[in-house]
């Protein structure tokens, strides 16, 4: 009765979600949520970056445009190129923040302050900066660094230019007037500069320009010398040593037939071991599934090697009177909503007739395996 019974959980489940969904209007985004992402905060590097990056944006939606003329070839040698017209440039101040979602309000003041900037930069200063990034938030505002380069006077980060903390970490503020320069390493590294491997790590590879750290073995505590159990300098818990082999699991589930409590069977695992519940037909068992009863839990009992309901009929029943006061308590909803919005009550009433005859279906199909379980403790006719 398995597959029934998670139809019908499954369909339940999608009728209260049809309901709510007519009777209530979900908003995708709340004002507040909304309002709150639109006020944030970031750090001046941060909103000078989102601002440029919008104007650049600005710069690919408008990147085919011509003026709106009758004939462009005569425009373009009278006004110019519409690439660096004044005409371009305002169409990509108009929507200028527009697409930011997060610091929104700051992007579009921040846009009001550096207007100036911006036209100096769009006039005067594309050839001999192609980036406005560069232009406006490094060198005039002086709210950014380059790249790899950190703090106030913009300091070359450790390792510049081509192993920028080994390679094997991030230079603490890199990019912005922040920070320390210091290297935050990733994992399995260690050090002022990450050159060196993090305890649980090995060196698998090292040359003049790269190191290269993995992660020892699960049997190992500690350091080791390899990717192997046997490299282990000191074996982990739930792992023994065997002189000149190395690290060996465990078997926890050989110690004591009683190593997990009540109803349950142990699995051993590499280092570990966990414990699994019985199926409910068992009282004790040695592994998963009806078959593996060691004794048979009351209200059960054991047909060719497997526990089984003795009540499959009784337990019928019950299944039965749940199953159609469930039909009746949706019959009584639509009902109930029928007297409120006739159009809401018809789509519950069809929904409700699917799931009745898909629920039925699915019982009818599973009759057969029943009335063989049933047969089968009841005896031959």
């Amino acid at each position: 009765m398995q597959a029934p019974t998670s139809a019908i959980v499954f369909l339940n489940l999608f009728i209260i979600a049809s309901i709510c969904m007519i009777d209530i209007q979900c908003e995708k985004e709340r004002p507040a949520d909304k309002e709150e992402r639109k006020s944030q905060i970031f750090p001046p590097c941060a909103a000078c970056k989102i601002l440029t990056n919008s104007f650049k944006k600005g710069l690919e939606r408008t990147s085919r445009g011509k003026f709106e003329g009758g004939d462009s070839a005569w425009e373009e040698d009278k006004l110019g190129s519409y690439s660096r017209s004044e005409i371009r440039l305002v169409e990509i101040q108009e929507n200028l923040c527009k697409e930011v979602k997060n610091g929104e309000t700051q992007c579009q003041s921040l846009a009001e302050e550096l207007e100036g900037r911006i036209e100096e930069w769009w006039f005067k200063h594309q050839d001999a900066y192609p980036d406005i990034h560069n232009y406006i938030c490094i060198e005039k505002t002086e709210r950014c660094c380059l790249e790899n380069h950190y703090g106030p006077d913009c300091t070359p980060c450790p390792g510049y230019p081509d192993k920028i903390c080994s390679n094997n970490g991030k230079c603490k503020g890199a990019g912005t007037r922040k920070g320390n320069g210091g290297c935050f390493c990733d994992k399995g590294y260690i050090g002022d500069t990450c050159s060196g491997c993090a305890p649980g790590y090995y060196e698998s590879y090292k040359d003049e320009k790269t190191l290269l750290c993995s992660a020892c073995h699960m049997a190992c505590d500690g350091s080791c010398g390899g990717a192997g159990p046997k490299d282990c300098e000191k074996c982990a818990n739930g792992w023994h040593t065997i002189e000149g082999e190395g690290c060996f699991d465990i078997d926890e589930c050989t110690k004591s037939d009683e190593i997990c409590p009540g109803n349950q069977f142990c699995i051993n695992k590499e280092g570990s071991y966990t414990c699994l519940a019985c199926d409910k037909a068992c009282n004790g068992c040695t592994g998963d599934g009806p078959d593996m009863c060691i004794k048979c839990a009351e209200g059960h009992h054991k047909k060719d090697n497997m526990c089984i309901n003795s009540d499959l009929l009784g337990r019928k029943k019950k299944e039965n009177l749940a199953r159609y006061l469930t039909y009746f308590g949706l019959c009584v909803a639509i009902c109930i909503i029928l007297q409120r919005n006739i159009y809401a009550a018809s789509i519950i009433g069809l929904l409700v007739a699917i799931y009745i005859s898909v629920s039925e279906y699915m019982i009818a199909h599973s009759d057969v395996q029943d009335t063989t379980a049933n047969m089968d403790i009841l005896g031959p006719a």
